[in-house]
C-alpha cells in the first residue's frame, strides 16, 4: 500500500508579498481562471481572448496578473508557492510516508486533516495542515526523510476562454439529433475532470452523463465543463462532439469553491474514474510539476487509460505544463479555422496531437453556443477520437499509432515535431452550423 499525503503550507503574508514583488511565475494558463465565484466573469469577459495579433512576449505577463488577481481575490483560502503558483493555504501533500515521517509532521506542527485510500490505484492520502510558515515546515520535512515525496497542494487551472460577448445563438432551435453522427460514440465511455457539467443543455439530450464529486453537493454547471464536454459527446443539429452519444463520466473538481482544481480533488477524480472503467480521460487543465499528482497519473496510465491534456497557453517560449507534459499523457495543442498553431499554445516535446481550438463554438450554460479558443478545447476531440479508435485497435499505443496515421501534419516536416506532434485531428467537426455562426461573428 503506498501512502499519498496531502500537506499546504506557507505564511501568506510573505510568500505573497514576494510573489507580488517581481518573483516569477511560471506554469499557470495565460487565460482563464479557475471555476470559481469570482472568476466566471473574469473567464467569460471576452477582455483576454487572444487572437493571432497577440504578442507572445506578453503572455507571461498576462499569466502574472491573472495570478495577482487570484491571490488577491481568495487570499484567506489560497497562497503562492516560493515560484508563486498557487496552493491551498496551509496544506502540503506527501507520498507514502513512514511512520517516523508522520511523527515528524506532527513535531514540526501538522495536523492531520482527513485520510483516503484510493484502492483503484492503491494509494492512500492524508492530508495534513501546517500552522504557519507552510513552505519552511515542508522543507524541513523533506530533510527530515530525504526518501519521501513531498509537495505544495497546488491548484490546476483551466487552459482556454470563452467570449460570452460573441454568444453564437444563430443556430437556436436546430437541436435535434444529428443522424450523421449521432450513434459514433454508442457503447463508449469518457471521462472528464473538470467542473460540473450542464447536462440539461439540449446537445446532452439522451446522453448518460454520471456526475462525482463535491461530497455529493450540488454545484452549479461549469461555463468550461460544459463547453469541452460538448466537443466531446455532445450532438446536435447544431454541434456534435468528437465522438457523439457516448457515455460521460464527469469528475466535478472545482464544486464552486475558490480552492478547486487542488491536487487532491484532481488525484480523487482519476481514481474514481479509473474505478468506472473508463479508457480515456480528458483533462483540460495546467499545473505545476506536481510530485504526487505525477504519481497518480503514473498509475492511471500504467492500468491502461488513456490520459488526454491540453498543453496550455502560456506560448511557445513557456515552460511545459502539466499533466500534458508528464511521460505517457497525450499532450494536444490547438489551430485556428486555417489550420495555424494558436501563437498562445505551448511548444514542446509533449505535443503529441493538434486539433481545432479557436474559430469554433461549443455549448453554452443556459443554452446556445458559445465562441471558444484555447487547447481546452482541442483537447476533448482528440480525447473523444481516440475513445472511438480504441475498440478497433485493442491497446492504448495502438490507438495512438492509429490516430497518428490518419494525422494531417501541415508543411513538408515529418511527425512528429514540437508545434504539431503527429499533425491535426479532428478538422472536419468544424462544418456544423455552430461552428459557422461562429466564425462568421469573428
Amino acid at each position: 500500500m503506498r501512502a499519498l499525503v496531502l500537506t499546504l503550507c506557507l505564511a501568506m503574508s510573505e510568500l505573497a508579498s514576494a510573489q507580488l514583488g517581481g518573483v516569477r511565475l511560471p506554469q499557470l494558463p495565460s487565460v482563464g481562471l479557475p471555476s470559481v465565484p469570482g472568476a466566471a466573469a473574469a473567464l467569460e469577459g471576452g477582455n483576454e481572448l487572444p487572437g493571432s495579433e497577440l504578442d507572445p512576449r506578453r503572455l507571461e505577463a498576462l499569466r502574472a496578473d491573472r495570478v495577482r488577481e487570484l491571490l488577491r481575490r481568495h487570499g484567506d483560502v489560497l497562497e503562492a508557492d516560493p515560484h508563486g503558483v498557487p496552493f491551498v493555504r496551509g496544506e502540503v501533500l506527501a507520498l507514502a510516508p513512514s511512520p517516523d515521517a508522520l511523527a515528524a509532521a506532527a513535531a514540526a506542527g501538522f495536523t492531520v486533516l482527513r485520510e483516503e485510500t484510493f484502492a483503484a490505484i492503491d494509494l492512500h492520502v492524508v492530508v495534513l495542515k501546517a500552522r504557519a510558515r507552510t513552505a519552511l515546515l515542508l522543507q524541513q520535512l523533506q530533510s527530515a526523510d530525504p526518501a519521501g515525496t513531498y509537495d505544495f497542494n497546488h491548484v490546476y487551472t483551466d487552459s482556454g476562454v470563452l467570449h460570452a460577448a460573441a454568444a453564437a445563438d444563430a443556430a437556436a432551435g436546430t437541436h435535434s439529433a444529428d443522424s450523421a453522427g449521432s450513434g459514433a460514440g454508442a457503447g463508449v465511455r469518457l471521462g472528464l475532470i473538470d467542473s460540473g457539467v450542464a447536462a440539461a443543455h439540449e446537445v446532452f439530450a439522451g446522453i448518460t452523463i454520471e456526475g462525482h464529486g463535491c461530497a455529493g453537493a450540488q454545484a452549479p454547471p461549469g461555463l468550461h465543463a460544459t463547453a469541452v464536454a460538448s466537443l466531446m459527446v455532445g450532438r446536435a443539429a447544431a454541434l456534435h462532439g468528437a465522438a457523439p452519444g457516448a457515455a460521460l463520466y464527469a469528475a466535478d473538481v472545482f464544486c464552486g469553491q475558490p480552492t478547486g482544481g487542488s491536487v487532491d480533488a484532481v488525484a480523487e477524480a482519476f481514481a474514481w474514474l479509473l474505478a468506472q472503467h473508463v479508457a480515456v480521460v480528458n483533462v483540460s487543465l495546467v499545473g505545476p510539476p506536481n510530485k504526487l499528482l505525477e504519481r497518480v497519473v503514473h498509475e492511471v496510465v500504467a492500468h491502461g487509460c488513456l490520459v488526454v491534456a491540453a498543453v496550455g497557453n502560456d506560448g511557445p517560449a513557456a515552460p511545459p505544463l502539466y499533466p500534458a507534459a508528464w511521460p505517457g499523457v497525450i499532450g494536444v495543442t490547438a489551430v485556428d479555422a486555417r489550420g495555424r498553431v494558436l501563437v498562445e499554445a505551448g511548444r514542446g516535446p509533449q505535443v503529441k496531437f493538434a486539433a481545432p481550438g479557436a474559430d469554433m463554438a461549443a455549448a453554452r450554460v443556459g443554452g446556445g453556443y458559445v465562441p471558444v479558443r484555447g487547447t481546452s478545447f482541442a483537447a476533448p476531440i482528440v480525447a473523444g477520437l481516440l475513445a472511438l479508435t480504441l475498440p478497433q485497435a485493442g491497446a492504448p499505443t495502438e490507438a495512438v499509432s492509429a490516430l497518428a496515421r490518419v494525422a494531417q501534419h501541415p508543411g513538408s516536416s515529418s511527425a512528429p515535431d514540437p508545434v504539431y506532434g503527429y499533425g491535426v485531428v479532428g478538422s472536419e467537426l468544424r462544418q456544423q452550423p455552430a461552428l459557422a455562426a461562429s466564425r462568421s461573428r469573428n
